[in-house]
């Protein structure tokens, strides 16, 4: 019984590694070349490992580069914090408008945290922060949000240069 097994075993594993292309050590080429054959091409080849991240167009601010989150439909967010503003601007020294458009962008903020889109969600937090300086969750929110930047080792966005959300496509 045990050579049997031994020997399907063995089966096995040479079945496994019979076609394996051969894989170089010291070649930095492309998988194929220009007559369609493939080559050798070393694992360092395909590390992203010490490379800045691509960005898909040049104008983009790096925080959206890595495209990190999920988009999410936030027009109902947008609708609330765009008839707070209105009556913010009508009238500019009512604290209570101010809370109510505060408490638009906390909401917002926090569904973009959700969705993990975080330097969108600490803009919102931001203005919140803004309107309402009492405004202790959007604060715990911040020192979170900058609390992860920090353990990624990479500087929040400056105030003012959040991105906005993610685009949003109905399907």
């Amino acid at each position: 019984m045990k050579p049997a097994l031994l020997i399907a075993f063995a089966i096995a594993a040479a079945g496994c590694t019979a076609n394996q292309p051969p894989v170089s050590q010291n070649a930095n080429v492309s998988n194929t070349d220009r007559t369609g054959i493939e080559r050798p091409q070393s694992v360092t080849a395909h590390t992203t490992e010490n490379q800045p991240p691509k960005l898909s167009n040049s104008n983009e601010a790096p925080y959206r580069s890595a495209g990190t989150g999920e988009p999410i439909d936030t027009a109902k967010f947008d609708g609330t914090i765009a008839a707070a503003e209105k009556v913010v601007k009508s009238e500019p020294l009512d604290d209570g408008a101010k809370k109510t458009l505060a408490d638009a962008y906390f909401d917002r903020g926090f569904a973009l945290t959700e969705a993990r889109q975080y330097a969108s969600a600490l803009g919102d937090y931001r203005r919140a922060t803004e309107l309402d300086p009492t405004h202790e969750e959007s604060k715990k929110w911040i020192e979170k949000i900058v609390g992860i930047y920090k353990q990624l080792k990479k500087d929040p966005p400056k105030e003012g240069e959040e991105p906005p959300p993610l685009p949003f496509k109905r399907s």
